[in-house]
């Protein structure tokens, strides 16, 4: 019963750089936690590049008007029988 616990994290040991799991499994366990799926978490967030910063858009692409929230508009627009 603890092979099927144990399995996934050799596996990420497997992938990834044993260090990284070691360092995931400790860091788990000074949290207490203890479950295979949190480490596996703390090694996906140790190993996943971060994401991308966010860009600026081009003056040409910015908005001119700021949209306005309009649900009647909706349902002007589906007729009477999109009303509930």
């Amino acid at each position: 019963m603890l092979l099927k616990y144990i399995i996934p994290i050799l596996f990420a040991a497997y992938q990834h750089d044993i260090d990284v799991v070691e360092a995931a499994c400790e860091e788990a366990l000074k949290s207490g936690l203890r479950k295979a799926d949190a480490i596996l978490n703390i090694v996906s967030r140790r190993t996943n590049p971060p994401p991308p910063k966010a860009i600026e858009p081009p003056a040409h692409l910015q908005l001119k008007m700021a949209p306005i929230a309009d649900c009647a508009r909706y349902d002007r627009l589906g007729g009477s029988h999109a009303t509930a």
